[in-house]
């Protein structure tokens, strides 16, 4: 045996090897503010609460919390110990745990697949964003008097949507353009703590009106002969996709952690702040639906469920707020900017994914990475606005329903079985030397190689029904 094939077959059992110029977050609140940035969006304030809504309130948000334990959380480690491990994004990380031959391919598979998961859910991640990002405007546009600008807002178009939609790229790629930390943790750090004081003051407001109470009350109080197999699997999805899994950007957000955090500690307090705003953002939309409903929305069918969920943001929730008047352009405006926010906090993690990884190979440098990828996803979303009845619910479903629980399967897979368990122990050691005396560890391990998997294909054979 040569050197070079000696330590191509040592690969999968020896850490890789340090990257000196590799970036990392400067502090622990910061990565845990890009890293909520990344798992917090739409799905929390948007597709939380409208499952919660139509599967029994309380129910559903039990179910969800328990879910996000036995689910995301392992598969969350498993993404950000391969990360932290291979000091690289998931194509040369999968590539390193896969060692040699065959195995070695299909992990560099796995991670472009992730790749293109990450590319074309920006795509029309960006075409929501930017609606939402209109949507912030429309109010402001009308407060100032600029009726054009209100006009051509309020009136869905091809170029209104496609600058919208250039607008969201523009401020994602220039975050990212600034790097680590003057970008992407900078920004995590005011916009994610902004996020919140905005979702509580609304809920301060949103509670003042008739019909709120009767809202918390659906919300927190659980209706337990609503849980049920499909209850179940919504909230083993949710839980799962909302945490941001499958597209590479928690194995990128790992390689930037420090080799001294206590990686079980960080990855359960991001998830317990992605659940936290999930729960918080129930709060608003849950009593804000009773809200409208009140003032003659029409919100609910006579089954008492949402006419239609996908309408929720764009539909009932502007009513509710033309019906409070003058206050209600206020609470609009602020509304919008907060979804648009958390859009955005997630929109810069999955640009980084393509970005990082074309920086890996070393041969263009950031800036033009970043202007090639964004523009590449200009395109993308561009494409889909051309042909959208046909390509946007395509897109979608191809990245949510068939990418990212497969990729998020299969890196459960690698880093359960081919990365040896002297190396993952060594790993989570260096930020927490008991790490083998805890019950983390006695489960852990052997829960990514089996259990994890299994369960994320239960939900991807379950969307695919």
């Amino acid at each position: 045996m040569t050197i070079s094939q000696a330590k191509t077959a040592a690969g999968a059992a020896a850490p890789a090897r340090e990257a000196p110029a590799r970036a990392q977050f400067s502090t622990r609140f910061g990565f845990l503010m890009a890293a909520a940035g990344a798992a917090v969006g739409l799905g929390n304030v948007w597709s939380f609460p409208s499952m919660a809504a139509n599967n029994g309130g309380g129910a559903f948000l039990v179910v969800y919390l328990a879910m996000a334990v036995i689910l995301a959380y392992p598969a969350l480690m498993a993404e950000l110990t391969l990360g932290r491990y291979a000091q690289s994004g998931i194509i040369n990380a999968m590539a390193q745990v896969g060692g040699r031959g065959l195995l070695r391919c299909f992990g560099q598979a796995v991670g472009g697949l992730a790749l293109l998961a990450a590319c074309l859910g920006q795509a029309f991640y960006a075409i929501v964003t930017g609606w939402l990002i209109g949507h912030a405007l429309l109010p402001i546009s009308e407060l100032l008097g600029l009726n054009g600008a209100s006009t051509w807002l309020a009136e869905g178009s091809f170029w209104r949507d496609w600058t919208l939609t250039l607008l969201a790229m523009s401020v994602t790629a220039a975050v990212v353009l600034a790097g680590v930390n003057q970008g992407i943790e900078r920004w995590s750090r005011r916009l994610m703590p902004l996020l919140l004081v905005m979702m509580l003051a609304l809920i301060a407001v949103i509670m003042t009106f008739p019909g709120a109470g009767e809202g918390v009350k659906a919300y927190l109080i659980p209706d337990i002969s609503r849980i049920d197999g499909q209850l179940m699997l919504d909230a083993m999805g949710q839980a799962f996709f909302s945490l941001s899994i499958g597209v590479g950007a928690m194995v990128v957000y790992g390689s930037y952690l420090s080799r001294q955090a206590h990686l079980p500690r960080v990855g359960a307090q991001v998830m317990f702040i992605d659940m936290g705003v999930a729960f918080v953002a129930g709060l608003l939309i849950v009593p804000a639906m009773f809200v409208a409903s009140g003032l003659g929305v029409e919100v609910f069918n006579e089954a008492g469920e949402l006419q239609s969920s996908a309408t929720l943001l764009f539909s009932v929730m502007p009513a509710m707020f033309d019906a409070m008047g003058q206050l209600g352009q206020g609470l609009e405006l602020i509304f919008f900017v907060l979804l648009a926010i958390a859009a955005l906090t997630s929109m810069f993690p999955v640009l980084e994914v393509p970005v990082s990884t074309i920086e890996e190979t070393g041969v263009i440098r950031r800036r033009p990475a970043t202007l090639l990828m964004g523009a590449v996803t200009l395109a993308v979303a561009t494409l889909i606005l051309a042909y959208f009845e046909v390509l946007f619910g395509l897109a979608i479903t191809l990245t949510i329903n068939y990418s990212i629980p497969l990729v998020g399967a299969l890196v459960c897979i690698y880093v359960g079985w081919l990365l040896s368990r002297h190396a993952k122990l060594q790993e989570l050691r260096r930020g927490a030397p008991e790490i083998e005396k805890t019950l983390f560890w006695k489960i852990w391990p052997w829960y990514i190689r089996v259990v994890s998997p299994l369960l994320i294909l239960v939900v991807m054979e379950r969307s695919l029904a």
